[in-house]
């Protein structure tokens, strides 16, 4: 299962930021290996306007199954991630490491 997490980093101790469509970096762990990679969306972080759907499009794209953030996603950001059946956890605050731990431990609030 691949998860993303925003970030303002690219790794474990990256803060996460707490927006979705405006985040800089999705840091992706496979729950399955423990490995992690990471999604560019500075791009959308300087978009004028359509950030949190054209973030919603990236992460499917990538075949994201769960996001974690700190805020979660706009009505129109939403509604694309759960067209594509991936779920948003929210309430992420810490590193992305903190974050991904409060997800595994049942600590953040499923949208």
């Amino acid at each position: 299962m691949k998860i993303a997490i925003s970030a303002q980093g690219t790794g474990w101790d990256a803060p996460v930021d707490p927006r979705f469509g405006r985040a800089q970096y999705f840091v992706v762990v496979d729950s399955m290996t423990g490995e992690i990679s990471y999604i560019d969306n500075r791009v959308n972080a300087n978009a004028g306007h359509g950030a949190g759907p054209n973030t919603a499009s990236l992460i499917a794209d990538s075949n994201i199954n769960i996001v974690i953030t700190g805020n979660g996603p706009g009505g129109n950001a939403a509604r694309v991630l759960s067209s594509m059946g991936i779920d948003v956890y929210v309430g992420a605050s810490g590193t992305v490491r903190q974050a991904y731990e409060d997800y595994k431990a049942g600590k953040l609030m499923k949208q």
